[in-house]
């Protein structure tokens, strides 16, 4: 961590002994997150998940509802005296991917796993709930828990805003935190940036029309194979020709099909993948390009080329003052060996950035590094052989609850005006 970090570390209302508290409810966070594991989920409808975390939620004295179009958990713990709210949010959902780690507590549902640690985002909020509500006479103000469906693709995060989770403790949330998982990050270490933290996401797809024949008789047809394949090479080639070295940007193909026999010439050839941008400007002039280059390149050679570009998750900002804030209360309960700034934005993407765009906070990422493993070796996040160490898991208790209880006493960024 840098020196002037560690200087403002020492400085910090954070309480150490939340790290302690954490330790101890451990146990419990860990056996939820393996059966969290164990019973994967998809998409906005996650009725088991649900149901683990309404059961370990249960007795905290906390008010809950539940998602009327997603199988959200939103609960609110009210303190002891008024003040301010803080969101604090984790997402349940799994990904279509099939688990190769072996563990006691894999997935039992084949082809589906929580291949980017939302369980343990789960269980980190749970225990966090826990310490918190055990605190709760020396709180001033609310946190809102925000149990989200749906981040994998689904716009999980914008259903329970447009569901009122900004406004679930009868004041708009003032600010708003968030966790990730990192797998190649040492275990414990927290990392975050100022300003852009992750990437907006969006999806392009592209139809090449053409008119199919013999396959020993290309000239009596329109081939749209080489077309979708120069489509392709022109899509790649405009990303780095018509941005500046210091825009970052990222446009990946990732399906190309086409036929159905290998003497066939087909009649289409389809394309798709996934554009990563950190500025709406930028985002805007690739969206027009994909169309621009898909429709031109498809003309100039006789065939019909129609491309669709979806907006999935804008960037997700995070606010500088809170930023800061989060690096020294983290600091003050992790150690300052253990925190530092994010070195660069990461083209990965996150719907929590919805929360983002509407109340200033931060996401941050925690490492899990697996035991016996360096972080460059670790399986990735979504890789089918990623996994984490566990004992992370306290630190994500201690750096929600500490973050919490730092900004209802007081140790946050002003509110903008």
């Amino acid at each position: 961590m840098n020196a002037a970090l560690a200087r403002q570390a020492v400085e910090s209302t954070a309480d150490p002994s939340v790290l302690d508290e954490a330790r101890r409810l451990a146990p419990e966070a860990v056996a939820l997150r393996r059966a969290v594991h164990r019973n994967p989920e998809l998409g906005l409808d996650l009725p088991a998940t649900q149901h683990l975390v309404l059961g370990a939620l249960d007795g905290l004295g906390l008010e809950i509802r539940t998602g009327r179009m997603l199988s959200s958990v939103t609960a609110v713990l009210t303190g002891a005296a008024d003040g301010p709210t803080i969101l604090l949010r984790a997402d349940m959902d799994a990904l279509p991917v099939a688990e190769e780690t072996s563990l006691p507590f894999a997935s039992r549902t084949a082809g589906l796993m929580h291949a980017c640690g939302h369980d343990a985002h789960t269980a980190m909020l749970v225990g966090a709930a826990r310490l918190l509500a055990e605190r709760r006479e020396g709180i001033a103000g609310r946190v809102v828990f925000m149990f989200q469906p749906g981040e994998e693709g689904h716009q999980g995060a914008r259903h329970m805003i447009e569901e009122g989770v900004l406004e679930a403790s009868r004041r708009r949330a003032d600010a708003a935190f968030a966790l990730h998982v990192h797998p190649n990050l040492p275990a414990g270490a927290l990392r975050l940036r100022p300003g852009p933290q992750l990437a907006a996401s969006d999806r392009f797809r592209v139809l090449v029309r053409g008119r199919g024949g013999h396959a020993s008789a290309p000239h009596t047809t329109c081939d749209p194979v080489p077309v979708a394949c120069e489509i392709v090479l022109a899509l790649q080639t405009m990303v780095t020709r018509s941005l500046s070295a210091d825009e970052k940007a990222v446009l990946s193909v990732t399906r190309l099909t086409a036929g159905t026999a290998m003497g066939i010439i087909p009649d289409t050839a389809e394309l798709g993948g996934t554009l990563r941008t950190l500025s709406e400007p930028t985002r805007k002039r690739l969206h027009e390009g994909i169309i621009r280059v898909a429709e031109g390149v498809g003309a100039a050679h006789g065939a019909k080329a129609d491309a669709i570009v979806e907006p999935v998750y804008p960037a997700a900002f995070n606010d500088p003052g809170f930023t800061d804030f989060v690096l020294r209360t983290a600091a003050g309960v992790l150690g300052t060996e253990n925190v530092d700034v994010l070195t660069a934005t990461q083209m990965t993407s996150e719907d929590f950035s919805y929360v983002l765009r509407a109340v200033p906070g931060a996401l941050a990422f925690l490492g899990v590094c697996p035991p016996g493993l360096a972080p460059h070796e670790a399986p990735s996040l979504h890789s089918p052989r990623m996994d984490m160490d566990e004992n992370a898991i306290a630190s994500g208790i201690a750096c929600h609850a500490a973050v919490a209880l730092a900004f209802l006493a007081g140790a946050g960024p002003e509110p903008a005006p």
